[in-house]
């Protein structure tokens, strides 16, 4: 209310240089309590009595009248001042005000008031509510060892030095909406209604220290200009909400406790956040976070989600949290960062990364300064960290280490090939049975297999959107010394450019054939059983028809001239067997067979007599079987490379 309002009130007639009084009159009189004659003053203050109401609303005070004011309403056997309801409404307080060992059997109120100096309340009561909005303090304002009985009303106040609100209880709302100080301090309050810091402007540091907020507080668009400290703070049945503050400093949470949700959304952090020993039993959202000095966030524990979408990181970051699950869609990492996770799904879809970030499972439980193992209630202890997608993300910067990638999305991620994979990382394999070749696969391709059904309102990808991505993570693994790791990437990558309907049936034939013969040249059991059937069949070949009969001895016929003895040497074509097939198959004829099979398969020719079709048999094996046996030799190696 400013001066050019007319009061609610009866208001004075004294005339200054100012104009007339605004003061409320004190009945039966035509003057405030400022303004009255001594007599009349006196005569006022000897009719009061404790637990009399008080209305002195516009009138300019001083310490010594505010004295004189309380002193009829004192016990003099306690020294307490008992008070009704108290009206100080656009009082103008000339020095300090102080209010000490006063019980208000009602509410207090010095809304719209201004001090000079500073007001200082110690053992205050108030039944009711105590109200100090739109109030103006040049110096500070403490509350020490009150008790509010309703609510305390705070807002717009302002105050150039600090607020030190060190009330031991406040019965129902704290508001203290766009309140503006030097410095405040409220550690150890307990509010039992909600509390209300929005718009709120500190220009120093502020402790919350110990505080007690049954039905939980809200920050919303509050400006701290330095640390602001939660140690040990209760937020009770409702969220902690810091949405749109801009905080200085560090925020520390430790030992603090979290009945529902956190939530940091759009709001600005200047230094680290810790939750050493802190209970959350719900989520903690830091979307559109930006966190401009946080070197450190955590250990963290939380049962729910912790969700840092859309959120901005300016510099070198170590996070801490062990939660079921961790967003971080869109977020960017303008510095170096390092991930170190527990138990959680991690989802990393479109997050910018300028520099290296590191994603990381740690196998044992954060500890706390006191080197104790942090509890992780309502977590499952045994779930490793999984990687859910890494769509649209550029790679170049992203390393992964000890995760598990069983339902990681790849499609559309950027420079996959530079992807990094450290420690164990696993990947999901096919479904148990003969029919599957076992191998690293992509969930991607679980998916259009139909071993495991695609994330909700996503379809399939084709194989020849697959194919590529296999492609690049083979090199990455590659480049990374993994040649085991790349070899299951290039079998799927093949498997992909087999089915891929956009691909020539000429070339879906060969890489048929060549899975069918060696499973691409990576399943060295596969290329060897052909070979032995090879084997097998050409000596069962060569048994019953290669052989002949007999081997055929040389003939040499000759003729003379008298002087001279001409020779012929020839060896008679070889003669196929004749007979049953059961005579053929004899132990000497297999031992034949077995020497031409083996040196066909070293490219040796036997030297044996052959039938015609026992030569076209070994012209063939010395073309099919070394070939196998290289296919074998080739993935034994692809499995033992380093």
């Amino acid at each position: 209310m400013t001066a050019t309002d007319t009061p609610a009130w009866p208001q004075c007639g004294h005339l200054d240089a100012g104009g007339h009084c605004r003061g409320h009159r004190v009945a039966p009189y035509t003057a405030c309590l400022a303004h009255l004659g001594s007599a009349e003053r006196a005569a006022h203050l000897a009719s009061l009595a404790p637990g009399a109401d008080l209305d002195h609303r516009g009138t300019p005070f001083t310490q010594g009248l505010l004295d004189a004011l309380l002193a009829p309403l004192r016990d003099p056997a306690s020294g307490r001042a008992r008070v009704g309801n108290a009206a100080f409404d656009e009082t103008r307080f000339t020095g300090d005000a102080e209010l000490d060992d006063i019980d208000f059997g009602g509410s207090c109120s010095f809304a719209s008031a201004v001090f000079d100096g500073g007001l200082y309340a110690r053992e205050v009561r108030t039944e009711g509510d105590f109200r100090l909005a739109a109030a103006r303090v040049a110096k500070d304002v403490w509350l020490d060892d009150t008790d509010v009985g309703v609510d305390a009303w705070f807002y717009e106040a302002r105050i150039t030095g600090t607020l030190r609100f060190c009330v031991r209880e406040v019965g129902g709302t704290a508001m203290f909406r766009g309140v503006t100080c030097a410095a405040a301090y409220f550690s150890g309050v307990r509010v039992c209604g909600i509390a209300s810091f929005n718009g709120a402007v500190i220009n120093g540091e502020a402790d919350f220290a110990g505080a007690v907020f049954e039905d939980g507080a809200t920050f919303e668009t509050a400006r701290i200009a330095g640390r602001a400290c939660f140690d040990g703070t209760h937020f009770h049945r409702s969220r902690a909400c810091f949405n749109g503050a801009d905080i200085g400093g560090g925020m520390p949470f430790a030992e603090a406790h979290f009945a529902a949700e956190a939530t940091f959304e759009g709001a600005a952090i200047g230094g680290d956040l810790t939750f050493t020993g802190a209970r959350l039993e719900s989520g903690v959202d830091f979307r559109r976070t930006v966190f401009r000095r946080t070197a450190r966030i955590g250990p963290l524990v939380c049962p729910g989600t912790v969700d840092f979408s859309h959120a901005v990181f300016e510099t070198a970051l170590t996070l801490e949290t062990a939660a079921r699950e961790v967003r971080c869609r869109q977020t960017r990492w303008a510095s170096t960062a390092a991930l170190r996770l527990r138990h959680a799904a991690v989802d990393l879809s479109d997050a910018v990364t300028e520099f290296p970030v590191t994603v990381s499972g740690r196998p044992r439980p954060f500890v706390s300064p006191h080197g104790e193992a942090m509890a992780e209630p309502e977590l499952l202890t045994d779930l490793p960290v999984r990687i859910t997608s890494v769509t649209g993300v550029d790679a170049a910067h992203l390393v992964l280490a000890d995760t598990d990638l069983t339902d990681c999305l790849f499609v559309g991620t950027v420079h996959l090939d530079q992807l990094r994979f450290e420690g164990r990382c696993r990947l999901p394999q096919p479904p148990d049975g003969l029919r599957w070749t076992r191998r690293q696969t992509l969930a991607e391709e679980r998916h259009w297999r139909g071993w495991a059904p695609a994330p909700s309102g996503a379809d399939p990808h084709e194989p020849a959107t697959l194919a590529p991505v296999y492609r690049q993570l083979r090199k990455a693994l590659e480049d990374g010394r993994n040649e085991p790791g790349a070899a299951d990437f290039y079998y799927g990558e093949m498997e992909m450019r087999r089915h891929d309907t956009t691909t020539s049936r000429g070339e879906r034939t060969l890489l048929g054939l060549y899975w069918v013969l060696s499973g691409y040249g990576l399943r060295a059991t596969r290329a060897l059983a052909w070979l032995v059937l090879a084997m097998t069949a050409t000596v069962l070949t060569m048994m019953l028809w290669g052989l002949p009969r007999t081997d055929p001895d040389p003939v040499s016929t000759g003729t003379t001239d008298g002087r001279r003895i001409t020779l012929t040497t020839r060896k008679p074509t070889p003669v196929n067997p004749e007979g049953p097939y059961t005579k053929r198959l004899s132990a000497s004829r297999f031992e034949k067979s077995l020497r031409v099979v083996a040196n066909s398969v070293i490219f040796r020719a036997s030297g044996q007599d052959l039938t015609t079709t026992g030569t076209y048999v070994e012209m063939t094996s010395r073309l099919v079987e070394p070939a196998l046996l290289g296919l074998a030799v080739l993935a034994v190696r692809s499995r033992v490379k380093r």
